[in-house]
């Protein structure tokens, strides 16, 4: 498993839409692996392929905590089947956007399918921060970032600050 950087905000690749992979091999099981190992690095708790430059539907989530058995999911072609009505606000934040953090509104609960490591079709219900994570990563798969759910102000002054960082890094690189 390889450990792979992470795209940081903004970045045009975070925008794009992903296309569907055809089927599970050695090639996507090798990239849920390294999402794994790359979203554990990063001490995240989900990691969409987009977000280390692999345009293809594959997302990965943990959201076990610290203390807890690993519960790794990988997932090709996630697709959401249900949404409950009821819905929760709560902070969010994303690798690509370090250090920011921002109140969304998601579904409380979700029905999703989508194929596993060995090219099977399942189906998952979940709810509470695992079906926020799920929701996260899924915006990632169509070019949705969690400050797309944020006021133009406050999604402004994030982007502003994520521009701000990366100029500095790359002075100091020189």
């Amino acid at each position: 498993m390889a450990v792979l950087p992470i795209i940081i905000a903004p970045d045009p690749r975070l925008k794009a839409c992903c296309e569907p992979v055809e089927q599970v091999n050695g090639e996507i099981v090798k990239l849920m692996d390294d999402l794994l190992a790359s979203m554990y690095a990063a001490r995240g708790i989900g990691l969409s392929a987009p977000q280390v430059g692999v345009c293809k539907r594959v997302i990965v989530v943990d959201t076990a905590r610290r203390e807890e058995e690993p519960k790794p999911l990988a997932m090709a072609n996630p697709e959401i089947a249900w949404v409950s009505e009821e819905m929760v606000g709560l902070e969010e934040g994303c690798l690509s956007f370090p250090e920011h953090y921002a109140q969304v509104t998601r579904p409380a609960r979700v029905g999703m399918r989508y194929l596993d490591r060995g090219n099977t079709i399942r189906e998952i219900e979940a709810d509470g921060l695992l079906a926020r994570c799920l929701f996260h990563e899924m915006d990632h798969l169509d070019g949705v970032l969690f400050v797309d759910h944020l006021s133009l102000l406050r999604r402004g002054m994030i982007l502003r600050k994520l521009v701000k960082m990366k100029k500095l890094e790359e002075a100091d690189a020189v």
